[in-house]
């Protein structure tokens, strides 16, 4: 590990009880004026999602609230979370609602990057729809280091992830993927422990600024612009604790694990690091075994990218000034 990253985390590293519920008032003064957007993309997550809503606003919303809006992001649910949601208290949005006027695209980074156009908080925070130990330690854990140190523009959460109720680990592809990744091209963030976690919050400024990957490459194609865009410095990370979710398919996490390879090599590519003869392919080739024994399964890998809201908001306005011309 490089001494630099090691420096960082005995600096930038903190733990979420830090930042507990007794700490609220303390939260709530250094919140001043500053407004605080929690963004969940769900897609048929109405078994956890409503829980998640119900302790952020009944935690975090009342008297001097620390949270100001709960946006839902339907993600084409093919079940009720959407009215789950609402019904909880939460603003929703269905993702194709949003900016209906562009092209629509799939994925978790497409609802992340549309809940930029329908929240209105200076801090951002993103949390996953199926965590099932949900606590509001999440959010004023990565709220903590925004409000107290103005030189952070972005935390990411930590956490042990057992896998199952057993003893070993979850974050397959956290492991085989994207810390090899990282740890060869991008060493100085070697000291995420979870560099894919759904759950981080940011200032808008830094997130209206950067594209996003409209896919599973979302979380590593964001660590990797930050860093490039904003330094090493301006980035903490909160230990969570636990965080108990479901688990996924051999066969999605291979979706997975090729969406984040072809973010890296995107980023490789746009910074000068890589020249490559061809593009990389956007399908994955995937092995099932049936009564006849393997069958290839080909799916669509490719990674597709928002521009940065920044710049969708300058084309939008430009083209109503035209258009009232």
């Amino acid at each position: 590990m490089l001494p630099e990253v090691r420096a960082w985390l005995d600096d930038g590293t903190t733990n979420a009880s830090k930042w507990r519920l007794d700490a609220l008032e303390a939260l709530a003064d250094a919140k001043q004026g500053t407004r605080v957007s929690v963004v969940l993309p769900a897609c048929n997550e109405r078994q956890t999602v409503g829980r998640i809503v119900t302790a952020i606003r009944t935690e975090l919303m009342r008297s001097r609230p620390l949270v100001d809006e709960i946006v839902v992001i339907d993600s084409l649910s093919t079940d009720d979370t959407a009215q789950v949601a609402a019904h909880a208290g939460a603003r929703v949005f269905h993702q194709d609602a949003v900016l209906p006027g562009l092209p629509p695209e799939s994925g978790k980074g497409e609802a992340l990057w549309k809940s930029l156009a329908v929240t209105t908080g200076d801090l951002v925070v993103f949390l996953d729809a199926d965590v099932r130990n949900f606590t509001s330690s999440f959010v004023t854990g990565l709220l903590g280091p925004l409000l107290a140190e103005p030189a952070v523009s972005f935390v990411k959460a930590s956490y042990d992830r057992p896998m199952n109720g057993s003893g070993e680990a979850g974050g397959r592809v956290t492991e085989l993927v994207a810390r090899p990744l990282l740890n060869l091209h991008w060493p100085l963030l070697g000291g995420f422990v979870q560099p894919l976690a759904g759950e981080y919050a940011a200032r808008r400024d830094v997130l209206e600024r950067i594209p996003f990957v409209t896919g599973y490459g979302v979380e590593f194609g964001l660590l990797v612009d930050i860093l490039e865009a904003h330094g090493l410095g301006a980035m903490a990370q909160v230990d969570i604790g636990t965080r108990e979710h479901s688990h996924q398919s051999n066969a999605a996490l291979g979706r997975m694990a090729g969406q984040i390879l072809l973010t890296a090599w995107s980023r490789l590519q746009r910074h000068g690091r890589i020249v490559a003869s061809e593009q990389p392919a956007g399908v994955l080739t995937q092995f099932r075994r049936d009564r006849d024994g393997h069958h290839p399964d080909v799916c669509d890998v490719s990674v597709a990218e928002r521009p940065p809201m920044a710049q969708v908001r300058e084309d939008l306005a430009g083209q109503m000034l035209a258009a009232r011309a």
